[in-house]
Parts: C-alpha cells; sequence; structure tokens
C-alpha cells in the first residue's frame, strides 16, 4: 500500500522541486572590536554590582515594589506566555489529531424515495434510526520539515520574549536608581544651600549691626539680604524637581506617593563613586537583553524562512477512522456494527501562480530586517557602553574640579569675612565671594550626581546584573 504513496510523493516532489531560498544573513556576521575604547585597564577592580546604589534602602525598597507589582513587567510577563502558548501550538501540530464523536441520526424517507412500489396489506416503514460512534486520526508527516521549522520559529520567540522581559527589567531599575540617585543629589544641594543660608543670613545681621551703629550704609544690609533671599529662592525651586521625581517614581513602582516619599525620606549613606570594572565588547552579545532578543528573532526569521520554502514539496497526511454503527443502541456493542478505514493523501502544489515564491519572498524580507535591527542593537549597545566609559571619566574630572572650586570658594568666603571683621576689606568683596561659594557648592552638589548617573548608564549599558532587587 505504501509503494504507491512514495511514489507518488517522489513525483509531487520532482514537479515541485525549485531554487529555494538564497543564502540568510545570521548573527555570526556581525563584529565587534577587540577593545573599548575607554574601558579601564584590566587590572582595575571594579565590578558590575557596585555602579548601582544597591546599599541604598530606597532603591532597594523602590526596586522589590517594582519587581512584584510593576505594569511594565506584568505586560512583559504576559508576552512570555503569549509565545509560550504559540510554541505549544506549534509543537502540537507536530502531533497526531485524535477526534470522537457520537451520533444519533433518525430520517424518514418519502414515498417516492421507496424503491420497492407498495402492496397490498404491506406496510413498508420508511423510518429508519441509526447509531454511530467515531474515533479519527490524522497525521501531517513533515517529511520536509516545514513543521518542525515553525516550532524551531516558536521557540526562538519564546527567547525572544525572555530577553524582552529582562530589558524591560534592567530599563525599570535603571531609571529607578537614576531618580533615586537625582532625590540625594537633590538632598546634598539642599544641605549645601541651607549651609549658605545660614551664612548669608549671618552676614546680613552683621551689616544691620553696622549700620544700626553708623559704621556702613544701609546698601550693605540690602546686598546681604539679596544674597540670603537668593539662596532661599534656589531652596524653594528644589521642590518641583522633588514633585517631579516622586511622580515618575510612583508610574516606575506602581505605589502610592505616601510610601515612595517614606523610602526616599530613609537615611542613606554617604554614596560611593564604584571605578567601572573593564570589559570586553564582545560580552555584550551574551549580557544585553536587547542584543539577545533581537538575535532570537533572526533566528526565528530564519526558521520562517524554512517553513515557507517547504510549501514547494508534497504533504503526506496519513489518517484513519475506526467507528461503529448500528440501527438500535445495543447494536453498537456486537461485532457486526464495526467499521475502519486507513489511508493516506499526498497533496503538493503544481500550478499556483506564485503564491508559495511570494510568501518565500516575504519570509526573507523578514529575515533581512531582523539582521537590520540586530546590527542596529549590537552596535547601540556598543555606542553606549563606549559613552557610558568616557562618561564616567569625563564626570569624574569634572566632580575633582568642581570639589577644588567648592573648597577653594569656601576658603576665599571665609578668609573674606575674617578679613572683613579685621576691618582689611570691602562688604562688598565678603558678598561676592560668598556668591562664589554658593554657585562652586552647588555645582559640586550636581557633579556627584551625574557621576552616579554615569555610573548607572553604564551598569544598564554593559546589561547590568541578573537579580537586583533583593
Amino acid at each position: 500500500m505504501m509503494r504507491p504513496v512514495l511514489t507518488a510523493v517522489a513525483a509531487l516532489a520532482l514537479v515541485s522541486c525549485v531554487a529555494g531560498p538564497g543564502k540568510l544573513p545570521s548573527a555570526a556576521e556581525v563584529s565587534l572590536p577587540p577593545a573599548f575604547r575607554f574601558a579601564p585597564d584590566a587590572a582595575v577592580r571594579g565590578s558590575l554590582a557596585t555602579l548601582i546604589p544597591l546599599d541604598d534602602p530606597a532603591y532597594r525598597g523602590l526596586a522589590s515594589a517594582a519587581f512584584a507589582d510593576a505594569p511594565q513587567l506584568a505586560a512583559a510577563v504576559a508576552r512570555i506566555d503569549v509565545a509560550r502558548a504559540q510554541a505549544d501550538r506549534a509543537r502540537a501540530e507536530r502531533l497526531p489529531a485524535l477526534d470522537g464523536s457520537l451520533s444519533a441520526d433518525r430520517s424518514r424517507a418519502s414515498t417516492a424515495q421507496t424503491p420497492i412500489p407498495p402492496l397490498p396489506g404491506i406496510e413498508i416503514d420508511r423510518t429508519r434510526t441509526s447509531y454511530g460512534a467515531n474515533l479519527t486520526a490524522r497525521w501531517d508527516a513533515d517529511l520536509f520539515g516545514g513543521l518542525r521549522a515553525r516550532q524551531r520559529g516558536a521557540l526562538a520567540r519564546i527567547d525572544a520574549a525572555d530577553a524582552d522581559a529582562v530589558a524591560v527589567r534592567l530599563a525599570l531599575f535603571a531609571e529607578i536608581a537614576g531618580n533615586v540617585s537625582d532625590w540625594r543629589t537633590l538632598t546634598a544641594r539642599e544641605d549645601r544651600l541651607r549651609q549658605d543660608l545660614a551664612a548669608a543670613e549671618r552676614l546680613t545681621g552683621l551689616a544691620r549691626v553696622r549700620e544700626r551703629a553708623g559704621i556702613a550704609a544701609g546698601i550693605d544690609r540690602v546686598q546681604a539680604e539679596s544674597v540670603a533671599a537668593s539662596s532661599r529662592t534656589r531652596l524653594e525651586a528644589l521642590a518641583s524637581e522633588r514633585a517631579r521625581l516622586l511622580g515618575r517614581l510612583v508610574t516606575l513602582t506602581a505605589r502610592p506617593a505616601g510610601e515612595v516619599e517614606r523610602l526616599l525620606r530613609l537615611p542613606a549613606p554617604a554614596p560611593a563613586l564604584a571605578p567601572p570594572p573593564p570589559a570586553l565588547p564582545a560580552t555584550l552579545l551574551s549580557n544585553r537583553p536587547d542584543v539577545l532578543a533581537t538575535g532570537a528573532r533572526l533566528r526565528a526569521a530564519n526558521a520562517e524562512v524554512a517553513a515557507a520554502a517547504s510549501q514547494r514539496f508534497p504533504r503526506l497526511t496519513l489518517s484513519s477512522a475506526l467507528g461503529l454503527l448500528a440501527l438500535s443502541v445495543g447494536g453498537l456493542f456486537d461485532s457486526d456494527a464495526l467499521t475502519g478505514s486507513l489511508g493516506a493523501d499526498v497533496a503538493g502544489p503544481l500550478l499556483d501562480f506564485g503564491r508559495v515564491g511570494a510568501d518565500i519572498d516575504q519570509a526573507e524580507a523578514e529575515t533581512r530586517r531582523a539582521f537590520a535591527d540586530y546590527r542596529d542593537a549590537v552596535f547601540t549597545a556598543l555606542g553606549d557602553a563606549e559613552g557610558g566609559y568616557a562618561l564616567i571619566a569625563a564626570a569624574d574630572r569634572e566632580l575633582a574640579a568642581a570639589l577644588a572650586e567648592a573648597a577653594a570658594t569656601d576658603r576665599a568666603a571665609s578668609l573674606a569675612e575674617t578679613r572683613f571683621r579685621a576691618g582689611l576689606s570691602s562688604f562688598l568683596d565678603v558678598l561676592e565671594a560668598r556668591r562664589l561659594a554658593i554657585a562652586a557648592g552647588e555645582r559640586a552638589a550636581s557633579a556627584r550626581g551625574r557621576a552616579q548617573r554615569a555610573r548607572i548608564a553604564l551598569w544598564q549599558a554593559l546589561g547590568g546584573e541578573p537579580i537586583i532587587a533583593r
């Protein structure tokens, strides 16, 4: 029985065998430089985990809250479930399908349908009742691998969805860390401005005393009050920045503002600026989730090209049926009621006017697009990492200069005030020195925040750590 079937399969294969898809792009065609331009030497002892503020209780609490209930992560997990369901369906398509049915049929034939003419005294029952039970099985032999290719593509889509979820998680944690760092920077700026305000108010009091004693003109008091007013204005301006950060963290963590603010008010250790860890560009291919996701989509697209190409070849479908048919319910258990069949179906395209070819062309175009997305993700990751290393180096130099400037202006302001009390300099010199110290101190606090932000950016650029909230 199978010999005619195999002969038919071979004949259809010869008829439909035409040129298949061309060479498909792969991830191996993308190359990276051997080293980062701005990465530190391998002797530098830096850890990726130290770039993120794990010791900050606000970050730990907010990251844990986001990990448990953030809408972004819930959506990413749902996309993984969708991909797994599609993979389960693709796997099931390779297995036989077994169906069962029960039937009861009652029919009545008309006089015209009765083959025997009516006879006097004889009544023909034109009503018929039948009962049946059937099991049918059908299986696609998948001789040319179309179903296997679709399953490979579906499994690759699961890998892509998993990597997308990791990318969402890293982006979420990086943004939480950045906002917490900005909050700490605001706190440092506020502390500095309060110190400057206290110094300005002290100068205002001194100018008021000198004015009452007739030693100095009222302009000195007015100028001192303007310096104090400037510090108060800057302090009030910080409130709007805090409100923006608070609102963003509420969105990221799906927690009420009161809980978020309570965590942010927790005391935190002094921020440590850890050295960036040395790394090689090749690690981006295994650590960056967006690179892994686009690579998985490229594999899925290649598999879908193979699935489309398999449509050119014949399909062999085996089927069988086993059933019972009787004119009464009790007759179903009689051996004479048993029915059965076994068959094979071979079908393939002979003349489709380019339908299969168009499907292959579309799948190849999707593969080229997936390859372009993969290259884009690889070089985006490379650019992020290179920029992250360079940004840390630049931010650290800026911080060092800002700290030196703040220390120098603080000494100058203190010296100017001492000289003024000794009558060796004017009150205007004191005010100008105080203005410079206020500006320099705020710049130093902001520079430290940018240095911390640069480390968080590098942490995300290098792929982060698999477990952040703990």
